[in-house]
């Protein structure tokens, strides 16, 4: 299966909602993603096949190393942007939404020149505090 748009956010909803809970069941990213089980136990069932979670004998969904690195790749994207953004001066919600979109699609040297340029522009505002 390859990395698509899809798997890369049922990754990060995987790795979001494993840092504010012990234990991340099918039901809980059904209710964070807004998508119906069956759609969720068929994605889950891909991505299990290919490596990407584990899922015991409790049904608790765990990321592999392989997993965690797509889904932390993917969530440092939405963290700076949403912040990039934010610093624009665009809405929390709006700058949230908006990374959401371009997380997927920006290049890896896009990227990387932004991030460096956000923390200048961050670390600027905060040495004017």
């Amino acid at each position: 299966m390859a990395i698509t748009e899809a798997v890369e956010n049922y990754l990060e909803t995987i790795l979001i909602l494993s840092q504010k809970q012990p234990d991340v069941h099918a039901i809980d990213i059904c209710s964070y993603l807004g998508y119906s089980r069956p759609t969720v136990s068929i994605i889950l069932k891909k991505m299990k096949d290919e490596g990407l979670v584990t899922v015991d004998g409790d049904n608790h969904i765990r990321l592999t190393d392989a997993g965690r690195s797509v889904a932390e790749h993917i969530y440092d994207r939405h963290t700076v942007l949403t912040d990039f953004f934010i610093l624009l001066g665009v809405n929390r919600d709006v700058a949230a939404e908006d990374a959401c979109k371009v997380e997927h699609d920006i290049s890896d040297e896009t990227f990387a020149l932004l991030k460096a340029h956000y923390r200048k522009l961050a670390g600027e505002a905060e040495n004017k505090k």
